[in-house]
């Protein structure tokens, strides 16, 4: 028998260029489904499900819904908040009394690793409170390391800020006569698919001369003697590293001069890989530039990629179609069905599967010299980064993005449990 309700999107973690395409993609699917009758956002993440702090995407206007498919960052805001075990402590409860207070019977969490965690353990419980409700989890992540899907929503429009701002900065470090060494922080806490992206930029020769990964031990010998190299041969030296880097032993590069605070989940704050790395190479040029892409990695949708925005927008649509036919407790994935021409399509793999699992650079991509990546990378990557986004412009020449009313669901809109 079909669920009839209400359902509830929720996003979680850091954001992307491409999260509101996929929210965008279950709004508009839901709004269309008879099993759905109406069609609710929680603010920030599940902590919205927990306050019982829900809004009405079903009272938004048509055209800021379809402007999500270009706007950057979590519209409806974010969170990064641990469940405890299923079962253990208030917050289960709370979900569980939101969920029948406002008849929800499919709920969709659009996010990384901790937010498959999260949907994990809800879909956990749930089965066993005996209430009946379709739980999908949406892929997120400009980090790529979610297990169980080709790759992840947000990762390709990261891939081609990266990759073109890297042409951009070795152009620029090619202007003056005298030498320069840069070294650009690009984020990764454990799978440098991001870092790795960079290489895109040597298809028209204006990639990073070194590339360092933390799939494989970082050595601040080999590191110098690298650079010393290119610099002689070059003057100029392009470096890009992942804020995750290691040593032999599994220290994070960026650890070695600074404390680090950790988030909910446990996991190191990186940052500040790129000034430990020119502590290392002081003495072979005086002019040595970090850059930190920091955010803008993830929140540039000027630079989106229109593949990236369409995936991202039909994981949304085919969390419904899914959901609908009664499927729950699993995450929607990318299956990459052929190469050349570039097709996929998608399926599903159980929250079990994906949860606190990471999906890293195979090693037989990442060169022998540790510094660099092979053509698998590349071929990898690429499909993802084509096309440009179709921005909705101002009069005044600025990017439009959606802007939502955000009405609070009201009692009186609330069904009853049938």
């Amino acid at each position: 028998m079909k669920l009839i309700g209400n359902c509830v999107i929720a996003l979680s973690g850091g954001p992307t260029a491409v999260i509101n395409a996929s929210l965008c993609g279950v709004i508009q699917k839901a709004i269309k489904a008879d099993e759905i009758t109406g069609v609710y956002g929680s603010l920030h993440g599940i902590l919205g499900i927990i306050d019982d702090n829900l809004v009405d995407l079903g009272k938004e206007n048509p055209f800021e819904l379809e402007l999500l498919k270009t706007t950057p960052s979590s519209i409806l805001g974010s969170c990064r908040y641990k469940l405890k075990p299923p079962g253990e402590g208030k917050d289960y409860h709370k979900i569980l009394n939101t969920f029948k207070k406002h008849n929800i019977r499919y709920f969709f969490y659009i996010g990384g690793n901790d937010s498959m965690d999260t949907a994990d353990k809800l879909n956990r419980f749930i089965n066993d409170s005996g209430y009946d409700i379709c739980i999908i989890g949406i892929p997120k992540t400009i980090d790529n390391d979610l297990a169980g899907t080709d790759h992840c929503p947000g990762f390709g429009s990261a891939a081609k800020y990266i990759s073109t701002t890297v042409a951009e900065i070795k152009r620029d470090a090619n202007v003056y006569p005298s030498s320069q060494i840069t070294i650009v922080e690009i984020m990764g806490r454990n799978a440098g698919w991001l870092t790795a992206s960079s290489a895109l930029a040597n298809i028209t020769g204006e990639g990073p001369d070194l590339i360092y990964l933390p799939e494989v031990p970082f050595s601040p010998e080999k590191f110098c003697q690298n650079v010393s190299k290119i610099h002689k041969e070059k003057g100029n030296v392009i470096i890009c590293a992942s804020e995750g880097i290691k040593d032999s032993e599994g220290n994070y590069i960026a650890q070695l001069e600074t404390v680090q605070s950790h988030d909910a989940f446990g996991h190191a704050q990186l940052g500040g890989v790129g000034n430990v790395l020119k502590s290392l190479i002081s003495d072979i040029d005086k002019r040595i530039k970090v850059i930190e892409l920091s955010i803008m990695q993830r929140s540039s949708a000027h630079l989106a990629s229109a593949t990236d925005i369409n995936e991202a927008f039909k994981a949304g649509e085919n969390a419904i179609r899914f959901a609908i036919q009664g499927s729950s407790g699993y995450m929607v994935s990318i299956i990459r069905e052929n190469q050349n021409p570039y097709l996929c399509s998608f399926g599903l793999t159980p929250l079990s599967a994906v949860a606190n699992k990471e999906n890293k650079i195979p090693l037989n991509w990442i060169n022998s010299e540790a510094n660099g990546v092979n053509q698998e990378v590349i071929d990898y990557i690429l499909p993802l980064v084509k096309g440009r986004s179709d921005f909705h412009e101002d009069n005044n020449g600025l990017p439009r993005f959606a802007n939502l009313k955000k009405l609070p669901v009201k009692q009186e809109s609330i069904k009853d449990e049938p």
